[in-house]
């Protein structure tokens, strides 16, 4: 899949680092040739000849280098390849890219190539919580930056959070999803996952038990298809898919600002919303008053998401899958909902708790759409995703559904 494509690996300084020397063997193992930049920083954890070794090809480091101005010239080197790919991607040399500052090799090529970028971050979690990395990578999300990372875990300095590089396998999927030219490529994806949750005051909330794996997975494997995926989740302990766009967002209406913001040929909404928002939220956290009737909570409805997209207009997505979590009646009330909903398929599931499809990892549904019902087998979630991308690539190619 990728033999014969040219990537260029950037690589700036942080201890993940290490990372790209394994990064570095499995893309040459496929048949990649790759082509590596080390930044300063990047040089206190890898040496110049551990990357050279690896690659099979000479370390570019220094900007001002006659030799390697006269052999290729940083405008080359920056378009001379099929994909440059920065891992690990620290806060500085995000913000440079954010900012187009150019004042060493790395963030020269950066700002220089016209070829698709793909990022792994990597530092402190509060260096990635910061107001300021969070506003830079929002512009470079504007400017089709491509994403995979980071994950949470532990750290080298020993705190615990986001921020740690995403694994090698996980780039591989990414860079595979970017270059493999799937037959979705072309098309754009957008995917709702998780619950929402709907403030009461400011520590109470409505939510719901969805883990958001189903409709993580199908992003990924949409995205492993070559589509270019926006993932719209509500709050998940989940990393985010292999080559996805993430936003994060806590309620509906959130959600579906998220949802109209991002135009798709494909709508998958997967995530659990919740039906009512609190209409007398408050400010303060509501008290127990001791001998008092408890407080009254007054519901109103949330928007709904699924009936949006599917409602006819210039903007509606070609194919719009919505999902019916039922505890009983299953494939008769998600049969009317496709038909209320307006939405093309829909598939149904048995979310009662003896079928432990909440935050289990197997799924069994029933795809409904205006001509059948399908009986789908038990399946991992991730085989689900694989098998409904399967029926969506059809959809594409024209097979009757």
């Amino acid at each position: 899949m990728l033999a014969g494509r040219r990537i260029l690996l950037v690589i700036s300084g942080g201890i993940a680092a290490y990372k790209s020397l394994d990064l570095i063997r499995r893309l040459t193992e496929r048949g990649v040739a790759v082509r590596c930049v080390l930044t300063q920083g990047g040089a206190n954890f890898v040496t110049p000849l551990s990357v050279a070794t690896l690659s099979g090809s000479r370390v570019f480091q220094d900007m001002f280098s006659l030799t390697d101005e006269a052999e290729i010239g940083h405008i080359t080197l920056a378009r001379d390849c099929d994909l440059v790919v920065v891992a690990p991607a620290t806060a500085n040399l995000l913000a440079k890219m954010a900012h187009g500052l150019a004042d060493d090799l790395a963030s020269t090529l950066l700002l220089a190539s016209d070829r698709p970028i793909l990022v792994a971050p990597a530092m402190n979690v509060r260096m990635w919580n910061h107001v300021a990395t969070q506003g830079n990578l929002a512009l470079l999300a504007e400017r089709g930056i491509h994403r995979i990372g980071p994950n949470a875990g532990f750290l080298a300095e020993g705190e615990e959070g986001m921020g740690r590089m995403a694994e090698v396998p996980e780039i591989l999927a990414a860079i595979e999803g970017l270059l493999s030219g799937g037959p979705l490529s072309g098309l754009r994806a957008t995917v709702t996952s998780g619950p929402t949750h709907e403030p009461i005051d400011p520590v109470r909330f409505i939510a719901n038990r969805s883990s958001g794996k189903q409709g993580h997975a199908i992003a990924a494997a949409l995205a492993k298809a070559g589509a270019e995926v926006t993932l719209v989740s509500g709050p998940v302990t989940l990393a985010d898919p292999p080559g996805c766009r993430v936003v994060r967002v806590e309620t509906a209406a959130e959600m579906l600002a998220a949802v109209q913001g991002a135009p798709a040929d494909i709508a998958v909404c997967a995530a659990a919303v919740a039906d009512w928002h609190v209409a007398n939220q408050t400010a303060e956290k509501r008290k127990k008053d001791p001998g008092a009737a408890p407080p009254t909570i007054e519901l109103a409805p949330n928007p709904d998401i699924l009936a949006t997209l599917a409602a006819p207009g210039p903007t509606r997505p070609r194919l719009v899958i919505g999902f019916a979590a039922e505890t009983e009646r299953v494939v008769e009330h998600a049969r009317a909902k496709r038909a209320r909903k307006g939405c093309d398929w829909i598939l149904a599931n048995d979310v009662s708790p003896a079928s432990g499809t909440f935050g289990g990892d197997t799924n069994r549904v029933w795809l409904i759409t205006a001509a059948a019902t399908e009986d789908w087998p038990t399946l991992a979630k991730t085989e689900l995703a694989e098998r409904l991308v399967g029926r969506i690539t059809q959809f594409f190619s024209g097979e009757k559904t």
